[in-house]
């Protein structure tokens, strides 16, 4: 799995952060569904993920269900799910860390309560570091930094032999983007009320989740002077509000070994991007409102048959999906001239989606699986009515966007024992995914767009064709005695884009930002009773920065270690390193060839508690 870009959550815009599965094309949106015990974790606005938002402490695990997703998940889950368990409450201190790292980096968070309440909270602080170095970086760049605070309440209680609890929970993290004028702040709350009961013999089982989300986001960016020797404000995107609600209910069964559920999920957004734009020098002179509403709505039915070495499973969903509301407004801030007021025509679709699967079970822990598969993720309203602008680029909203559907298909084996390991065949097909279009070059005045200025690039979000890719992704993992264990993945995609008559230029090309190879290998080795040493390893191939593959990002490894010292059965302290080998990974490049790269080393101390 994988952010937009290889910046890490700690670094990157809030914007890029949407989580995709697999290798296909990453998206700033997102082309995976995140929820918390049932509930959509993605932005209602931009379908994106504050992963701040989450801290470890509070999580008991996860389950990632790669392809596309029906049944109860739907809309969003084009290229998996990952669904998030919150942990569950107990007496007294469940989780506590609290570390400080090079670059004035500290974080603290912790995660307690009783029987009945669970209470999280976590803050962290970095000055950060310089994307640019050496001798390209300029008076226009300055660090990337984060400041971030969370807090969630979960209250939870059996009444009846249902399972009554609600949640509430709020965020707030300031980031700074790496160049001078250049800064986001993101904040937001959501509250989630879920009553279920479970299935028992004989006696069905049922789940009622209602939950709303409401989000904010002040974004500005700003224009690079040539040499970067300065900055000019851009664009100041101060407010944008959002709002997310939805409802989810599902009745469960068994009958034998036919296990079945039914159920319905409606959500809703309603989000407005309010910005002031178009510096000549003097400051801003223009203003602009962009925004609508959408709703989708979808049933589902989906049953599993688990019987001897066969498990079998099927569903069968349909969405309707809408957006409607739409607006543009600009207007010239001296006089109140209304200079662009737009209002698209709004837009349905119905979409059927499936899944289905099986696996057998061989002699000695071995097993052979199957499944095929469709979904669908509606475009954001982030994706339909937003331009957005880096550096020199800008990206132009397109009100006319369509759902992205995939089909897929993949099969697999595996096996438990000593050595755990599986390895899957995959092919998948996108099909009108929604894409960063290139349609022009600065410097020069576009329609609607305006002024894009020398070294920058115009795109535009539009339903390019068609992206088809098929790969192999393979895990390991197993024991070396009493003291030290071991990982290893691997996943090769190979992805092509075929335009079609929307961006002929992009037929035969790679989407951006999906390298072919991935690995990743670690070990666990406990050479004392109290100390134990770890290491992770992530090499990822050469990627493109962007749609026309005419900026490369090249291959690279990045090493993190970590060593711990164990005072008791719970408490240690630790001494951690990411990329501890201080390589230059390379995350970025614009179009007059300016890199940028990952954090540098940074090293941590710290102290936790888990119970």
């Amino acid at each position: 799995m994988s952010l937009f870009r290889r910046t890490g959550s700690g670094a990157a815009n809030p914007t890029t952060q949407g989580l995709s599965l697999r290798s296909i094309a990453p998206s700033g949106a997102g082309r995976a569904l995140v929820t918390l015990d049932g509930a959509p974790q993605n932005d209602p606005f931009g379908g994106w993920v504050i992963w701040s938002a989450l801290p470890p402490e509070g999580l008991d695990g996860a389950t990632v269900v790669r392809g596309a997703g029906a049944g109860p998940y739907g809309a969003g889950a084009l290229t998996g799910v990952v669904a998030l368990q919150e942990r569950g409450a107990r007496d007294g201190l469940a989780a506590f860390d609290i570390s400080a790292g090079e670059r004035d980096s500290y974080r603290a968070a912790i995660a307690g309560g009783t029987e009945h309440v669970l209470l999280t909270a976590a803050a962290s602080k970095t000055d950060g570091y310089y994307a640019v170095r050496g001798l390209q970086r300029g008076a226009a760049d300055e660090r990337v930094s984060l400041e971030d605070v969370s807090g969630a309440l979960r209250v939870q209680h059996e009444i009846g032999g249902v399972e009554a609890a609600a949640r509430v929970s709020a965020y707030r993290e300031i980031r700074g983007a790496g160049l001078v004028g250049a800064r986001s702040v993101a904040s937001g709350q959501s509250a989630t009320v879920t009553l279920a009961r479970s299935a028992e013999a004989g006696v069905g089982g049922w789940r009622l989740q209602a939950w709303v989300r409401e989000s904010d986001l002040k974004n500005s960016s700003a224009a690079v002077a040539a040499g970067r020797t300065g900055t000019t404000p851009a664009n100041d995107q101060y407010e944008t509000p959002a709002t997310g609600y939805g409802v989810n209910a599902a009745l469960q069964g068994r009958m034998a070994a036919v296990a079945w559920e039914v159920g319905a999920d409606l959500r809703w957004t309603d989000g407005r991007v309010r910005e002031r734009f178009r510096n000549l020098g003097a400051g801003f002179t223009r203003h602009r409102e962009a925004g609508g509403e959408t709703f989708v709505g979808g049933a589902y039915v989906e049953a599993a048959y688990d019987s001897g070495p066969w498990l079998l499973t099927g569903g069968a969903r349909i969405d309707r999906s809408e957006s409607s509301g739409a607006i543009r407004r600009e207007r010239d801030l001296q006089t109140g001239e209304v200079l662009l007021d737009l209002r698209p025509d709004g837009s349905s679709e119905t979409t059927p989606t499936a899944r289905f699967g099986a696996r057998y079970d061989l002699a000695d822990g071995r097993y052979v699986r199957a499944a095929a598969y469709a979904g669908f993720r509606p475009p954001t309203l982030n994706e339909l009515h937003r331009p957005f602008r880096v550096g020199n680029d800008i990206t132009e909203a397109n009100a006319a966007l369509k759902p992205e559907t995939l089909q897929g298909l993949e099969a697999g084996v595996g096996g438990e024992g000593p050595v755990r390991w599986s390895t899957t065949l995959f092919w998948n097909r996108i099909k009108d995914p929604i894409t960063n279009v290139t349609i022009g070059f600065g410097p020069g005045a576009f329609p609607t767009a305006g002024f894009v200025p020398a070294g920058g690039v115009l795109r535009q979000r539009r339903n390019a064709g068609e992206i088809e890719a098929w790969g192999v992704e393979g895990e390991a993992s197993g024991d070396l005695g009493a003291t030290a264990s071991w990982r290893l993945a691997a996943a090769y995609t190979d992805a092509e884009v075929d335009g079609g008559g929307a961006a002929p230029q992009l037929t035969g090309l790679r989407p951006a930002q999906t390298p072919k190879w991935t690995v990743t290998a670690g070990a666990d080795w406990r050479p004392l009773a109290r100390l134990t040493l770890a290491a992770d390893l992530r090499y990822e191939s050469a990627r493109w920065e962007d749609d026309l593959n005419s900026r490369r990002l090249n291959a690279g490894v990045q090493l993190d270690a970590r060593a711990a010292w164990r005072l008791s059965d719970t408490a240690e302290v630790y001494l951690a390193a990411e990329n501890l080998t201080d390589e230059e990974l390379e995350i970025g490049e614009t179009a007059d060839g300016v890199e940028s790269y990952l954090a540098p080393r940074t090293i941590r101390v710290g102290f936790s508690i888990r119970r």
